[in-house]
């Protein structure tokens, strides 16, 4: 009895260790079949990315400062400007920018105020919350009446482009269309772009790669590139990616494409919106 007993359990555990693998293989060709017409595509699948933490109202720019509290707000369409006793909006205008730092001021003057804005690329600390933002911030102004203007200080930040924060694939390359065959069969370049940590990561053509984004309004760099050291065959495609990766300064997002380029008419890059 007890060595019928003990082959019945053999049997039900070898019954079901079959099955089983019968159902594990049968998923791994299924994703075989995929990852042959398109790899990319079945890597986007396993990356899940992450949501957009920032609240998106349309500013590029927002600034706060405290005794007395404020806050500022650059649109396309209008400057808001919002204190203890009153809210301020004027129209846009273009900043007057340095020549030898990363300055701009704008100057705005309406029928009722004179608003004077200057943002310098320079470290600020928030005296209460102790945030850390990479731009100082002053502000001073008037209305139409008063003798002496108001001036604010604080810190303040670029809001990343919302459309950024994607999964991108390289399509062309100076021009050129890239391949899976340019680049020793492997995939082409991709990378996904957090605009919440304001970093990016993917694969180059042979090494993964990391880095930083460095944004201003109609200005995007991708800095601090790092990579792991793997060696290819061939890696001149590699090389001439992370080159134009480094030099584009301006971009464009249009027709689920993100074009980055060096002020030159032609594109440096063309890459493809994959999730």
């Amino acid at each position: 009895m007890k060595n019928i007993l003990i082959l019945s359990c053999a049997f039900f555990l070898f019954f079901g260790c079959v099955e089983k693998k019968k159902q594990e293989s049968s998923e791994p060709e299924a994703i075989e079949k995929e990852s042959i017409t398109d790899t990319v595509q079945v890597e986007e699948k396993e990356r899940k990315l992450e949501p957009i933490a920032m609240k998106i109202d349309g500013s590029y720019f927002k600034a706060t400062g405290t005794e007395p509290f404020w806050g500022l707000k650059i649109y396309d369409n209008k400057v808001e400007l919002k204190t203890m006793e009153d809210t301020i909006q004027t129209p846009p205008t273009e900043p007057i920018k340095a020549q030898d730092s990363n300055i701009a001021m704008y100057r705005i003057q309406t029928e009722a105020t004179l608003l004077d804005i200057i943002i310098a690329h320079k470290e600020c600390t928030n005296a209460m919350s102790g945030e850390v933002s990479p731009y100082t911030v002053t502000v001073s102004y008037k209305t139409t009446g008063e003798d002496e203007a108001q001036v604010f200080e604080g810190c303040g930040s670029y809001i990343t482009d919302y459309r950024l924060h994607d999964i991108w694939v390289l399509e062309e390359m100076k021009g050129a269309t890239v391949s899976k065959e340019d680049f020793n069969g492997k995939d082409v370049p991709n990378m996904e772009v957090n605009i919440n940590s304001n970093r990016f990561f993917g694969f180059s053509g042979c090494n993964r790669m990391t880095g930083s984004l460095f944004y201003e309004k109609d200005v995007l760099r991708f800095t601090q590139v790092a990579s792991t050291r793997m060696a290819c065959p061939n890696m001149e495609k590699e090389s001439e990616f992370l080159t134009a990766l480094q030099a584009s300064t301006n971009y464009k997002v249009e027709n689920n494409r993100l074009y980055l380029s060096n002020g030159s008419k032609e594109n440096l890059l063309v890459l493809r919106k994959i999730d």
